[in-house]
């Protein structure tokens, strides 16, 4: 798919977090911030991001907080050292939106489900999500964008089952393109 040719001003940018904006911890979590690490170039896409897209929403499923691994602070803390590190070198990101439920939690709200998207359109209403692209890594991901309506981007080399609109090796291949 061509981007360049229709992705305007008004447009809303979803990523994942684990796998795209910061290296994944293999049968783990990131529980602290010095687990935390940025993927290469990923700061630099941060920067393109912020001129191409009105929203920029990061939607990550961290059920480490269900297992009991982490609380809800530690991954806040973490989110905040992130947006802060984006933010300080000239990118942004509007709002984090994470899912601590465990996988077998009834009803959940952890992404294949559309609801983190929901709850980001809740928040700023002039988010059409038929103008919005999900970036993830996993198939999961790519469902996210599908069950909301989304244009969907893969990354990473991941087997992917589901067919996205596009795939790219990284985050900064993608945001190179635009």
């Amino acid at each position: 798919m061509d981007w360049k040719n229709i992705i305007e001003k008004d447009w809303t940018l979803f990523l994942d977090r684990d796998g795209v904006i910061n290296v994944r911890i293999i049968d783990g979590y990131v529980t602290k911030i010095e687990e935390f690490e940025f993927l290469p170039n990923v700061i630099d896409a941060f920067k393109i991001f912020k001129d191409k897209f009105k929203r920029i929403i990061v939607v990550t499923n961290q059920q480490g907080v269900g297992k009991g691994i982490m609380t809800m602070e530690d991954v806040e803390t973490v989110h905040k050292h992130m947006i802060q590190q984006i933010e300080n070198q000239g990118g942004k990101v509007d709002k984090v939106y994470f899912c601590p439920q465990l996988k077998t939690v009834a009803d959940n709200y952890r992404k294949p489900s559309p609801k983190m998207a929901l709850f980001a359109k809740n928040d700023f209403p002039e988010i059409d999500l038929s103008k919005s692209i999900m970036v993830g890594d996993m198939n999961s991901d790519v469902e996210f964008g599908m069950n909301a309506g989304m244009k969907t981007v893969f990354v990473g080399d991941n087997e992917l089952k589901l067919n996205p609109d596009s795939r790219y090796e990284s985050l900064y291949d993608f945001a190179k393109m635009l």
